[in-house]
C-alpha cells in the first residue's frame, strides 16, 4: 500500500512540476523585439489579433460569431483573459458580433470606435455591453496615435470627422500599424472612394508591408491608386469560404497580381500571422 502511495506521490509531483514549467515557459518566453499581427479564421468577417514587442494586445474586430473566441486562444496565452484595446472597425454583424462574446469574457482596457451607428439587433447589443464593460470609450479620429510601446504604434487615418449619419463602411476605422521600418495597412470595408481620399490626404506616407484588403477583397474597395500608394508586399483576404458575395472579386484579385502582391486568404490558408522585428516583415 505504501509503494502505491509513493507512486501516486511521485506522478502528482511530476505533474505540478510539468504544470509549473508550462506556465514558467509561457511568462518568459522571449518575444523582446518582435511584433506579431495575425488575420484570424472567422469566416467571412475581420479579425485582427496583435501583440506588441511590449505584450501589449489589440483585437480589431471580432467576426461574425462566437467562433473568434476559438481563434483567440489559438494565438494567445491561454491563461489569458485580458486585452488592452479594442477596436470595432464599424457596426455591420460580421465585424462586431464576436466581439459581444468578447466583452463577456475578457476585461477591456479601452474601446476605439468610430461614431457611425448601426441599426441592428447585433449593433445595439454591442453598445449596451461595452457601456456594461466599463472600459474606457475613444471615439476614433484621424490624426490619434495609440502608443503599444516597444515602438509600436497604431495610427488612425479615418474617420477625420463625426460620421453618425453616414454609411457604415463610409464610416469605418481605418489604421496604420507601425513598427520601426515596417507597417500593416488595416483598412476596415473602407470604399474606393474613402482610399482615394486618404491617397489625397496622405500620399506617400500610406506605404505599408501588408494590406489587409479592404471589405474582404470587395469590388468596390482596393482602388488602383490606393493599391499603388500602400504598394504592399503581402495582402490578406479575410473571408469565409463560398460566401455569398463573391469576395475576393476576381477584378481585385487580378488588380492584387498585376502590383505582384503576395497574397494569403483565411478561407484557404487559416489564421494569417506575420511578424515583425521593426525591420522585415515575414510571414510565419
Amino acid at each position: 500500500m505504501r509503494r502505491s502511495v509513493k507512486i501516486t506521490g511521485i506522478a502528482i509531483l511530476a505533474l505540478i512540476s510539468l504544470v509549473a514549467l508550462i506556465w514558467f515557459t509561457e511568462l518568459h518566453e522571449d518575444k523582446r523585439g518582435l511584433l506579431k499581427v495575425s488575420f484570424l479564421n472567422i469566416g467571412q468577417g475581420d479579425s485582427i489579433y496583435i501583440e506588441a514587442p511590449s505584450g501589449r494586445q489589440v483585437l480589431i474586430d471580432g467576426g461574425p460569431n462566437s467562433v473568434v473566441l476559438r481563434e483567440l486562444s489559438k494565438v494567445m496565452p491561454w491563461y489569458d483573459r485580458t486585452l488592452d484595446v479594442v477596436v470595432p472597425t464599424h457596426p455591420d454583424a460580421d465585424h462586431i458580433g464576436g466581439l459581444i462574446d468578447i466583452l463577456a469574457r475578457y476585461k477591456i482596457s479601452y474601446i476605439v470606435h468610430s461614431d457611425v451607428e448601426g441599426d441592428t439587433a447585433t449593433a445595439k447589443t454591442l453598445v449596451e455591453e461595452m457601456a456594461r464593460e466599463g472600459a474606457k470609450q475613444i471615439i476614433a479620429r484621424r490624426g490619434q496615435i495609440i502608443e503599444l510601446g516597444g515602438g509600436a504604434y497604431l495610427e488612425v487615418l479615418a474617420p477625420d470627422r463625426s460620421v453618425k449619419h453616414v454609411d457604415t463602411n463610409t464610416g469605418c476605422v481605418i489604421a496604420r500599424l507601425v513598427y520601426g521600418k515596417t507597417s500593416f495597412m488595416l483598412s476596415c470595408d473602407a470604399p474606393k472612394e474613402i482610399e482615394n481620399y486618404l491617397v489625397q490626404l496622405d500620399g506617400s506616407d500610406l506605404h505599408s508591408d501588408v494590406l489587409k484588403a479592404g471589405h474582404h477583397g470587395s469590388k468596390n474597395s482596393s482602388s488602383l491608386l490606393f493599391l499603388g500608394f500602400v504598394n504592399p508586399t503581402y495582402g490578406v483576404f479575410s473571408r469565409g469560404c463560398n460566401n455569398k458575395y463573391g469576395h475576393p472579386a476576381p477584378e481585385t484579385a487580378a488588380l492584387f497580381a498585376r502590383f505582384e502582391i503576395s497574397t494569403s486568404d483565411t478561407c484557404k490558408d487559416g489564421t494569417i500571422t506575420f511578424v515583425s522585428d521593426g525591420n522585415t516583415v515575414k510571414k510565419i
